[in-house]
């Protein structure tokens, strides 16, 4: 198990929290990990521990998740928001470079910083996300973020979270369910197992139901001369074949990678997905 260290850092009157595991101490820039939108730092325990020492890696809570504060305006839960507190964050650290590494919404922030820190960033991974997102797969997310559930023991949290995403992960076993229900959910201080986010995060996505998708495709051309590594579960609702295509083709460094037996999204623990962000470091390292 990989150590670290927990910090924060404030934007927006938000006390912001990120983990921190040491390593890199060749230079190497840090690996900014950045998760999805009920997810937290947890989401990339294993990554770390197969990375760090030899990475740095720095996993994020998005405001109202995990140990980040909750936020009185609802209305600020967007990725843009998100991408400012990001901002603040690379200024606290004095980060200069790094690789990110994000998972589904962390991927469209990915998209935001690749506006304004272009010069920063040295990679990136976009984990089941690009800039068409699939209705199916939004209208499947809309229908249960925000939910306050709560469960007497972690067998009964692993069992609902079976029970709902088990189209997402087909192969997986009891104890990998009561593995993710730890890295999603928490105790409470009366005992019981609740969500680990501010059931308000949905509500920016409930007042934009409606409303057309925005053209994310100008946001990613900036990219276009770094490593890219774009992965997709095979059983995807969210990133659709047609749109990794249409990435590789915009980011000609970038390289598409499906993973077999998984929606969304890939925990990167996966075989071809280890393999996949090995290759990308490398390339990162060969400048």
């Amino acid at each position: 198990m990989a150590e670290y260290t927990d910090g924060f850092w404030w934007n927006d009157g938000l006390r912001l929290h990120y983990r921190d595991y040491p390593g890199g101490a060749d230079g190497r820039p840090p690996l900014l990990c950045l998760p999805g939108l009920t997810r937290n730092v947890r989401d990339f325990e294993a990554l770390a521990n197969r990375l760090a020492p030899d990475w740095r890696v720095i996993a994020v809570d998005f405001r109202g998740r995990g140990e980040s504060a909750f936020s009185k305006n609802p209305a600020s839960y967007t990725p843009l928001i998100y991408a400012l507190d990001l901002q603040a964050l690379l200024r606290e650290l004095d980060l200069t470079a790094f690789v990110s590494i994000g998972t589904s919404l962390g991927g469209l922030v990915t998209m935001l910083l690749a506006g304004s820190e272009r010069d920063k960033i040295r990679g990136a991974v976009f984990n089941d996300v690009g800039p068409e997102v699939e209705r199916a797969g939004i209208a499947r997310i809309r229908g249960y973020v925000g939910r306050s559930g709560n469960w007497p023991t972690w067998l009964h949290a692993a069992r609902s979270l079976a029970a709902s995403q088990g189209q997402a992960y087909p192969d997986y076993r009891i104890e990998d369910w009561l593995a993710m229900a730890k890295r999603l959910y928490r105790l409470s201080s009366n005992g019981r197992v609740v969500i680990d986010y501010d059931p308000r995060i949905a509500e920016p996505m409930r007042n934009v139901a409606d409303e057309p998708a925005p053209d994310l495709w100008p946001m990613i051309g900036p990219l276009k001369d770094a490593p890219v590594l774009v992965l997709r579960g095979a059983l995807s609702d969210v990133l659709a074949p047609a749109t990794v295509e249409r990435m590789t083709q915009v980011l000609p460094m970038a390289e598409a990678v499906t993973v077999p037996r998984v929606g969304h999204a890939p925990t990167l623990d996966e075989p071809d997905a280890v393999a996949a962000i090995d290759r990308l470091l490398a390339k990162v390292l060969k400048g």
